[in-house]
């Protein structure tokens, strides 16, 4: 191994070096070294010397027959990039682990040949692939195995390796959980049991005849691709069904395991068919860049963690979609509507903040500040849920997902762009009055508060704090913007967390279980286990959300005190209350600086939690469905030109023709979230 790379040589001082005689030697140092120094040149240039050289290219033939002879390569195509756990942590433990420490593998085998070969699997590959095709084909005849694939050893491999995909792609199949995806199936002939037996057919014309040759006229042959096309079918049909089933984690990686494998099956049955002569140099020209290509992928981690939460991402996302559609007013009822929910949140933060400002005043450990503060936000924002408020922030992570499948489901996507960008407007404007409605009620409140306290009890309680949240204010001597960066991210998490419990409960079929649960039913009787189910199915996910999102705002600081990190979290509403105490506590006696860069400050506070919640929601969003960069980019272009044309749209509801195309794709969104059954 470090021979190869220390080589500096050119490939006919290594040919000449080696292959000047015949080269009876197993070693694969030889060959190493020549696709080292081959990789430094155009192939074109290689070919030219070994037809120059005949001797050479002989001997050259001879070694490589010789190295290759019977060596085994069915695991190069039963394992190399293909799931082989049924779970994403283990996939993901095993390939870094193989990363760092490459296992050792049987030397009899060509996936050892290579492993030790090519230190690059992914830049050897490239090389090939964009090598010129001819000049590849001629190489291959030149060293004698433009036929390796009518060889009797490769074939009884190919095979073999599609025998054993075909057993674990039953098995995985025939898995009670994964049946449950695919109903319809149940009372139709199952289509991995056919595929099966028309490969036992394939295998007894080998046993029969070795030199067998498929052609793509042959009725074993076509039998096999129909019921590999409905394999695959399958597979489809049970993640489009997951928006109404739901899915685990566990079954999504069996999902994606089972389209591995039938790709991969294809692959080889591709690789039997042979209509003309010229077909053996390119079937074996496939063969040979197939195995590169699965070797040079089988530890990707990007491949596996991008395979394996897209479609998790999908269905969170259609899940906050959902909930999203109420986050967008349409017209100025709605509009109005949303001010004075978003006032119903101001009133319950502006009175969070002066509790938080109490509990912050008691002496105690930082694990019980952080279990108060988390108590505090906690209960607040589940109490605002239920009781219908708005807190203008919680909003982008659920309507960032409604506008990318806004966007996914639209028929013609370009000419979609001009009615988006009009949904756009009316989008921002909802949250800038849930913004305003949360603000100027939070300011007024947490005063009104702070001076009922006084009065009662004859202290100014924020006289000690004052001094503080208003630095908190100033973005140059805190990190108020990155504080609120922070908040932007929980707010994110609390949507990710929203979409998984609403999975979660139709996947495992939690309102069912609770209106069919037997205790419930017999000591509550039947309309309250209904009752039950309802309310769950309705709010479960928004309380838990809220709750999660409630302890992660009040835990931060605590626990960046106890790491020594200056962590916290900034949120526009609870900065505008805070900015309210600070007043009160300096009596009103601020100097027109301080006043001012911490009235900024409480909206720059909100742009960075929007910014940063809907950004992240929307790459989660537009990664799911697998939106094009390019078209993204021509997205926001379209909406910075609707912008210019119509700045006050996107504060106020005025009029407009498109509002009823925009209506229209809000309720194609809400349509296609529940899919129907197929």
């Amino acid at each position: 191994m470090a021979l190869r790379l220390k080589n500096k040589d050119n490939f006919s001082t290594v040919l000449k070096k080696y292959f000047s005689a015949k080269n009876e030697t197993f070693s694969l140092d030889p060959l190493a070294e020549l696709i080292a120094a081959v990789k430094k040149e155009d192939i074109g240039v290689f070919v030219a010397y070994l037809k120059d050289n005949q001797d050479i290219t002989e001997n050259l033939s001879y070694y490589i027959h010789n190295v290759f002879k019977d060596k085994p390569f069915n695991l190069s195509l039963t394992e190399a990039d293909i799931l082989s756990e049924n779970a994403f942590f283990p996939e993901l433990k095993k390939r870094l682990l193989n990363k760092v420490l490459p296992s050792i593998e049987n030397e009899d085998t060509i996936w050892y040949l290579v492993d030790f070969v090519s230190v690059t699997p992914k830049k050897d590959l490239d090389f090939f692939i964009n090598s010129q095709e001819d000049k590849l084909s001629e190489l291959f005849r030149l060293l004698k195995v433009d036929r390796f694939v009518a060889n009797a050893h490769v074939k009884r491999e190919l095979l073999f390796a599609f025998n054993v995909l075909a057993w674990r792609v039953i098995g995985n199949a025939m898995d009670v959980e994964v049946m449950k995806m695919v109903p319809k199936y149940r009372n139709l002939d199952n289509p991995f049991l056919a595929l099966q037996n028309e490969l036992d057919i394939l295998i007894t014309q080998f046993k029969e005849d070795p030199n067998f040759q498929l052609n793509s006229k042959d009725e074993v042959y076509k039998q096999i691709k129909v019921y590999l096309q409905q394999c695959q079918d399958f597979v489809n049909i049970a993640f489009k069904n997951s928006g109404k089933y739901g899915i685990s984690s566990k079954i999504n990686l069996y999902l994606l395991k089972i389209r591995q494998q039938l790709t991969r099956m294809s692959d080889i049955l591709q690789i039997f068919v042979i209509d003309t002569p010229e077909d053996y140099v390119v079937r074996s020209k496939q063969l040979f860049l197939n195995i590169l290509r699965y070797k040079s992928h089988k530890n990707n981690v990007q491949d596996l963690i991008s395979d394996s939460t897209r479609l998790m991402s999908h269905l969170i996302t259609n899940h906050t979609a959902e909930t999203g559609t109420h986050y967008i007013t349409s017209n100025a009822k709605d509009y109005m509507k949303m001010f004075w929910k978003a006032s119903g949140g101001g009133v319950i933060v502006g009175a969070l903040c002066v509790l938080k400002m109490l509990y912050g005043s008691l002496e105690g450990s930082d694990f019980s500040h952080a279990f108060l503060y988390s108590l505090n936000y906690a209960m607040g924002f589940v109490m605002i849920y239920l009781m219908h408020f708005t807190l203008a922030t919680k909003q982008p992570a659920m309507t960032a997902a409604t506008m990318a499948k806004v966007l996914a489901d639209g028929e013609s996507r370009k000419s979609n762009f001009t009615d988006f960008a009009h949904l756009v407007s009316k989008l921002f404007r909802t949250q800038f009055i849930a913004f305003v409605g949360n603000v100027l009620l939070a300011f007024p409140i947490a005063l009104a508060i702070v001076y009922g306290l006084e009065v009662l009890f004859k202290q100014n309680f924020a006289i000690d704090k004052s001094t503080k949240l208003l630095t908190d204010l100033n973005p140059f001597e805190s990190k108020a913007i990155f504080h609120a960066c922070i908040a932007g991210f929980f707010l994110f998490i609390s949507g990710i967390i929203s979409g998984n419990i609403g999975n979660n409960s139709i996947f495992y079929k939690i309102p069912e279980r609770i209106a069919k649960n037997p205790f419930i039913n017999y000591f509550f009787g039947n309309k309250f286990a209904e009752s039950l189910s309802k309310y769950y199915s309705k709010n479960w996910a928004g309380i838990v959300s809220n709750f999660w999102f409630g302890v992660f705002l009040g835990a931060t600081a605590p626990i960046g005190l106890f790491f020594g990190l200056d962590l916290d979290i900034r949120h526009i509403t609870f900065a505008a209350g805070n900015f309210a105490l600070g007043l009160y506590g300096k009596d009103f006696s601020v100097d027109s600086y301080t006043f001012w860069i911490s009235f900024i400050t409480v909206f720059l506070i909100g742009f960075f939690n929007f910014i940063v919640s809907f950004g992240l929601s929307m790459i989660l969003a537009f990664r799911s469905r697998k939106m094009n960069t390019a078209e993204v980019g021509a997205i926001f272009k379209e909406i910075f030109n609707y912008f210019i044309k119509n700045p006050l749209r996107f504060f106020i509801p005025i009029r407009s023709r498109l509002d009823g195309k925009a209506q229209e794709l809000m309720e194609k969104s809400k349509s296609s979230t529940k899919p129907k059954d197929l």
